[in-house]
């Protein structure tokens, strides 16, 4: 099995709390690369490209106010099964509900409905980590 690349992004919550270092030492430790890393002010269309599956829903326009709100991390980790891998380490969406030795369960904070808080984000397959990369790092 080859290795694979996905798309991890520190959110601005991450960002502004200063977590950056420990969610890469995290990805580290668990053995995948960093490949290229970025610090980008996302614009609307970035955003709405990044998201457009969730276009019309009830918590789209919040969700790209929230990742507009300031400096996004942007990862691009490669590894064995790192689409997975990463998904497991970050833990569940909502950080209240997240186990214990995730990102999200170690570092998360319960931010009522803004669940969009949570972070980080990881690509959810192949297909979303080629699409993903190809617009943070183009």
């Amino acid at each position: 099995m080859s290795a694979e690349e996905t798309l991890i992004l520190v959110k601005p919550d991450g960002v502004a709390r200063g977590l950056t270092g420990e969610i890469l030492r995290r990805i580290e430790a668990k053995g995948y690369t960093l490949v290229d890393l970025r610090l980008v002010d996302a614009d609307r269309e970035l955003l709405a490209a990044h998201y457009a599956e969730h276009e019309g829903k009830p918590f789209y326009e919040p969700l790209i106010e929230f990742m507009s709100s300031g400096p996004t991390v942007a990862i691009r980790a490669a590894g064995e099964r790192v689409i997975e891998g990463f998904r497991s380490l970050a833990g569940t969406t909502d950080p209240t509900t997240a186990a214990p030795g995730t990102i999200r369960g170690d570092l998360g904070r319960d931010w009522g409905l803004k669940v969009q808080q949570n972070l980080v984000h990881g690509s959810d397959s192949p297909e979303s980590a080629e699409r993903e990369l190809a617009l943070w790092f183009a």
